[in-house]
Order: C-alpha cells, then structure tokens, then sequence
C-alpha cells in the first residue's frame, strides 16, 4: 500500500496495513536524528524515509523583491511580511521568537500600505514536478499558519491587540487580518492550479484554545473567524481535497462548527488539554473527523524514558486505531529537549504496533 492510500484511507476513517506517520522537529533533535541514522545533516528525505513518514508538502515560494530589512544592531530578523523575530536561548538549544510588533499601533491607512508579498511574486513552476516526485505520498499544500487569523495577526500587532481588535471591531486590526487572507487564499488557489491534482489534501489552521479554556467565545468565533476560513474549504471543496485542521489547546468545542463547513481531519491534538484526551476526542468525534496528531512534545517523549514514551504511544495507538482515522504524529514539532532515543522508539512503535492485523 503507498503512504498516499495509507492516509486517504485514514481521512476517510477507514483502516490500511498501518496508521499513517507523520513527522516535524525542532532543528537541535533533527540533526541528531540524521546523525543516529547516519544521514548527511542536509537529507530531509532519507530521514523521512526512516522513520516511515508518509506526508510531503508542497509550496510556491516568494521569489519578489526584498520588502523589509533584517535589523541587525538589534538582532532581529525581519521576513517577507515585516513580521520580526529574534533569537531566544534555553538550556536545550534556542528558538526565533515574534517581537516589536510593526503594526501593534497602526491605523486602516498605514495597514494598507504596509508591504506584503504578492501573488504574482511566488514561483509555481516547481508545483506540479514536485507532486509527481511525491506522488505516492500524501502531498498537502499549505500549512499550520494557512488561514490563521488569531496567531498570524499576532505576529504583526500582538496578542493583545488582536483580541482588542476581535471584541471592538478595529477596523486596522480586520484590515489586516483580511489583506494576508486574501494574498494566501489566491496563491492557495495557484498553487493547486499547479499541481494539476496532485495534492491530496489543504492543511490550514487556528490557535483557538489555551490549556483548559477557549481563547475566544462561540459568537466571536463565528463572527471573525468562521468566515474567514469558509473561503479556503470553498477552494478546497472546488478541487475535490480534504481539508485538515491544526488546532492548539482546548479546541474541541468548534469542531461541530467545522464540520459543517466539510472538515475531515483535526491536527495538533495536545491530550493535556481539556475535552482533548484521545479517548474524549475518538468517542466524541470518532465517526465524523479523522485526527492527526496526539503524541505530545510535552509528554513522555520530553520528559520521560524510553519505556514511558513506548508506553504512552501504545495507549493511544490502542485508543485512536479501532475503525480507522487517526494519523501518527507529534503535537507539535518535536522539541530539542526530546532525547533522541525516546523519538527513535516513539516512531519504532507506530511503525510496528501501529500496524493493523486481519
């Protein structure tokens, strides 16, 4: 069975010769797995391959002209979209962290002519040969911040600001948040254009739960943010693909919303978090959503030992397996604290409990 059956199989909640395996890591335990395997530090694809991954991922990248400098007096990289980020370190390695937040104070006129990059500036050349190369597996185009409206406009204004901006109806922060929508929903739209069928599935997402609450109420959610992410199912329904949902924290309590709008698959899946324990989440919507994901970064996999991560990964194998729908996978990208010998075995056991018996 190719890994492109394996997951369309699960998507649809039905059972394969084995859960589907997918895969992503923080830089510091990505090359330490390559080292434990033997790769070279720059083979993506043969540590995929060892670990029996079954997605791939295709994009059109920015090519344009450069809209916003680097600041480097203060350390600080600027991307495409003038969202800044500087590196933070901890114990176990470092990450580049959101900071001066360029639009946090804006109004509608200098939102509007803030630079973003343009459709007509991304390379989709490569689509189509990329999906051919990947062909038998599962090729997604996309991505967690696909969509997002909370955490995206984040980046440029602040939390806080984009929840002022939610309750109040600031016309700047909505500006905003429609204007990178709209740039990511058409060069969605070339992208798949491009593929000519080859993508199997659209992976958006939305942050829209702490550990134990919602982030924001029911009726703001289906103000702001439901109609917003209708367009990119609308595009996605139009080329016949599932659509697949990263979702962090407690977020259970829109997915009936979700559903209605088509969804077949949920990411992310952090079981510390309330009504998201593998068993809550299969009994509650086991026959209307597949789900990927469920391994947490801040589990056993971090913290515990090789033992405690087999286990851990066994229960929930045991859980989310019976019928068919779930996808094996980390929460989140798996962090440098992980050990890499907990990671090993983590994928030892979906490739081989993971397998489904006649």
């Amino acid at each position: 069975m190719t890994s492109k059956e394996r997951v369309l199989l699960a998507f649809a909640r039905q059972t394969s010769d084995r859960v589907p395996i997918d895969y992503a890591a923080n830089a510091g335990i990505d090359s330490r797995l390559k080292q434990h395997f033997g790769l070279a530090s720059d083979d993506n694809e043969g540590l995929r391959d060892a670990l029996g991954v079954d997605f791939r991922g295709v994009a059109a990248p920015y090519v344009g002209p450069r809209l916003h400098e680097d600041i480097p007096e203060r350390g600080i990289k600027v991307c495409d979209w003038g969202t800044r980020t500087r590196w933070v370190e901890h114990e176990t390695g470092g990450y580049w962290d959101f900071c001066e937040f360029p639009l946090q104070d804006a109004d509608e006129e200098e939102v509007a002519r803030w630079p973003m990059p343009s459709p007509d500036d991304h390379d989709y050349s490569e689509v189509f040969s990329t999906c051919k190369r990947y062909e038998h597996y599962a090729v997604w185009a996309g991505g967690q911040g696909l969509g997002c409206v909370i955490n995206t406009a984040g980046f440029f204004r602040g939390m806080g600001q984009v929840f002022m901006d939610l309750a109040l109806d600031d016309p700047a922060g909505l500006l905003l948040i429609d204007r990178f929508l709209s740039i990511q929903l058409e060069v969605t739209r070339r992208t798949l254009e491009a593929a000519k069928g080859g993508v199997d599935f659209l992976y958006m997402g939305e942050d829209l739960g702490t550990q134990h609450t919602p982030l924001i109420s029911m009726d703001m959610f289906k103000k702001h943010i439901l109609p917003r992410h209708k367009p990119f199912f609308d595009l996605a329904h139009a080329y016949d693909i599932p659509v697949m949902l990263h979702t962090c924290g407690s977020s259970s309590w829109a997915y009936d919303e979700y559903i209605k709008l088509g969804l077949a698959a949920v990411d992310t899946l952090q079981p510390e978090a309330t009504d998201m324990s593998p068993k809550y989440l299969k009994q509650t919507f086991g026959d209307r959503l597949a789900f990927h994901g469920c391994i947490s970064t801040a589990g056993p996999v971090a913290y515990g030992t090789v033992e405690d991560t087999v286990r851990n990964c066994r229960e929930t194998l045991d859980i989310m397996m019976p019928g068919g729908g779930y996808c094996f996978a980390p929460t989140h990208s798996l962090q440098d604290n992980s050990p890499t010998e907990n990671v090993v075995a983590m994928y030892e056991t979906a490739r081989t409990y993971g397998c489904y018996r006649a």
